[in-house]
């Protein structure tokens, strides 16, 4: 009796089917993901430790949002709080200057929807730089005996 010894084949992967199904999903990752322009707003931080000088150049506009949510512009307060009512007071106050500085200040208390809602509402006016104002923080004093 003859026995045959079994030939053994290579094993192959079929690379083709492989690329075919990585290409599908690249293409579709690069189709389905979104482009978002994060850098509308320049905005300009402040040191806490130090008390930022206000530079010299086109004049100041100061927008405050109180701990309700309320908005004053340059001292005068906003009939509400709408968006609508704060694009027309910045529009007034400005006019058509877009290099005017804008400073934000935010009570610590305000909510955050009101204090992005002031800021989108620059951003689609066009202004390009936005300061966030702070207060300096008093150093920890020793206590006293």
């Amino acid at each position: 009796m003859k026995l045959q010894t079994r030939r053994m084949e290579e094993p192959e992967i079929n690379l083709i089917s492989l690329i075919d199904i990585l290409l599908l999903l690249v293409i579709f990752f690069m189709l389905s993901s979104t482009f978002v322009e994060e850098g509308r707003l320049r905005i300009q931080l402040p040191q806490a430790q130090q008390m930022p000088q206000a530079p010299a150049g086109p004049e100041n506009i100061v927008i405050v949002v109180t701990q309700n949510g309320s908005y004053r512009i340059n001292d005068k307060d906003l009939i509400n709080s709408s968006r609508e009512t704060l694009r027309a007071a910045i529009l007034k106050v400005a006019g058509e200057k877009r290099d005017a500085r804008i400073t934000l200040r935010a009570d610590g208390r305000a909510t955050h929807q009101s204090v992005v809602t002031a800021m989108d509402v620059l951003g689609r006016l066009g202004f390009g730089e936005l300061n966030i104002a702070t207060v300096s923080q008093e150093p920890a004093r020793a206590a006293q005996p």
